[in-house]
């Protein structure tokens, strides 16, 4: 006698899979944002993501794997709405002060969105008292979007816009860490005029133009 098909189809393991990693990330976020980092821990993500805490460790061998792959997921989602010709590089224009306004009012957009300020703010806070934490979410997190800069400015370079003496990784710090600094310690409005201003400011200097 052959063997009857079931009228329900088997599971998705792979569609099952998905769905819990994307709980684990929703939890943790959550989490972190609520409790703050050291407060987090692997048994309140799972009980928050509905699953067992060995499925998280089946994937991650600590909260710090698990928080940083789950914001990794987030500014990857941030970058993908910002649309395509961000994800990879900023755009090259031919006009750096464009394109460095551009990606910099994107990322005020985004330190100002709830799903990303708070979790952002926890795992910064704790990066700067936990030494480990803090080296990892510059490896991981910062330093890709770091070298895009580094990467902008170079073309820049080439194209006879910057001088060649330069130091990209000097010269993007002089719009970056004021608006993280800014961002962080709360010592000031974080605006589209405010980044305009930091390019502006990088770019051109202070010092009165020559007529």
């Amino acid at each position: 006698m052959a063997a009857q098909k079931s009228a329900h189809p088997a599971p998705n393991s792979t569609r099952r899979s998905e769905k819990s990693r994307r709980a684990i990330y929703d939890a943790a976020l959550a989490l972190v944002a609520e409790v703050g980092y050291p407060r987090t821990t692997i048994e309140g993500i799972a009980a928050r993501a509905g699953v067992g805490k060995q499925t998280i460790y089946r994937w991650w061998s600590s909260k710090a794997d698990v928080l940083l792959e789950a914001f990794l997921d987030l500014s990857e989602q941030a970058s993908r709405d910002a649309g395509p010709e961000y994800e990879f590089a900023i755009p090259d224009t031919g006009d750096l002060a464009a394109d460095l306004k551009a990606v910099l009012r994107l990322t005020v957009d985004q330190l100002k969105d709830p799903r990303f300020e708070a979790p952002s703010r926890a795992l910064a806070a704790e990066g700067v008292v936990n030494e480990e934490v803090g080296r990892v979410f510059m490896t991981k997190l910062l330093e890709p979007s770091l070298l895009l800069y580094v990467d902008r400015v170079r073309a820049a370079q080439v194209a006879g816009q910057v001088r060649q003496d330069v130091d990209p990784r000097i010269a993007l710090e002089l719009w970056v860490s004021p608006l993280a600094q800014r961002w962080l310690q709360y010592t000031g409005p974080i605006s589209y005029a405010y980044t305009d201003t930091l390019v502006d400011y990088a770019l051109y200097g202070i010092a009165p133009r020559a007529r």
